[in-house]
């Protein structure tokens, strides 16, 4: 919704300014350079990036268009069930917690969190760090620079489809500087016809970089931001995750690892404390309720 919403207001401004300015629309609608610009552009784009890049930026765009984001819920969700692998952890030792971590899907602990267990890759990263804690990696300096180095790879890898659409949002205005360059070449090819003639050609000519202009500024460069977003929000959950486990293996309670999970968090995606102690006493409550069931 944001993303047409958006786009509505771009184009009906610049289009209705130009209309308000007494421009004739019919001179904008160059349907020729049109297709130079986006044809060469999504031409360049195939050629610069990888399949699983055009993919992804397929599914990213869609994401966008459709409007989804990380729910606030969804990261206090993860803190919670941070919070109940670990006190679990605290409480019986990690042998208690690995057939949680083998078959989270079977899970008692993570099929609390539904919502969660969407997000595949965070939980491998979660049950993988859970794992060599069990294993005997116990020093948070170590398992704090391993984190540190795969959170780095995991964002520039998240980052391929962003900066791949700034890449093409960067070479919009030049590809419509070669569409009106090629405008100007054919209407010098009519030198010698009538004056409304010839004016009307370089003004279609000169189209082409109004176009590749208005789309690299006010189309493709807002989706690459929005996408950028979005990417650092997905990086946020594996934030949470290491921070939680940094603490943990220095020493501190579940409780105040939730804490340190809960402020690395921006500010307008960031649950309360008091939210964050609904949810882990929630949580605590229901693996209590789940151990009396199964005795």
């Amino acid at each position: 919704m944001r993303l047409m919403f958006g786009l509505i207001a771009v184009f009906a401004s610049v289009l209705g300014g130009f209309y308000a300015m007494g421009g004739r629309m019919a001179v904008l609608w160059q349907p020729v350079e049109i297709v130079i610009i986006i044809g060469a552009g999504i031409g360049g784009f195939a050629i610069a990036n990888s399949p699983s890049v055009l993919r992804d930026t397929l599914r990213t765009v869609g994401a966008i268009a459709r409007g989804r984001t990380t729910p606030k819920n969804d990261y206090l969700d993860m803190i919670a069930l941070v919070y109940g692998l670990l006190r679990v952890a605290k409480s019986k030792g990690m042998s208690q917690i690995e057939p949680d971590i083998d078959k989270p899907a079977d899970s008692p602990l993570f099929t609390q969190y539904p919502n969660v267990l969407r997000y595949d890759r965070c939980m491998t990263f979660l049950c993988d760090y859970l794992r060599l804690i069990a294993l005997g990696q116990d020093n948070p300096h170590d398992l704090e620079s391993l984190m540190a180095e795969e959170l780095d790879t995991l964002g520039r890898e998240l980052n391929q489809v962003p900066k791949a659409l700034q890449n093409l949002a960067d070479a919009l205005p030049a590809l419509g500087i070669v569409a009106a360059v090629l405008g100007v070449i054919n209407a010098m090819g009519a030198i010698s016809a009538a004056p409304e003639v010839l004016g009307h050609m370089i003004g279609g000519a000169l189209t082409g970089t109004f176009l590749g202009v208005l789309l690299s500024y006010g189309m493709v460069g807002p989706i690459a931001s929005a996408a950028r977003q979005r990417r650092e929000s997905e990086l946020n959950m594996y934030f949470c995750i290491k921070a939680a486990l940094c603490a943990y293996l220095r020493g501190s309670p579940p409780q105040v690892c939730a804490e340190y999970a809960r402020k690395v968090l921006y500010t307008d995606i960031q649950p309360s404390l008091a939210e964050v102690e609904v949810a882990t006493t929630l949580s605590s409550q229901a693996k209590a309720r789940d151990g009396r069931q199964a005795a």
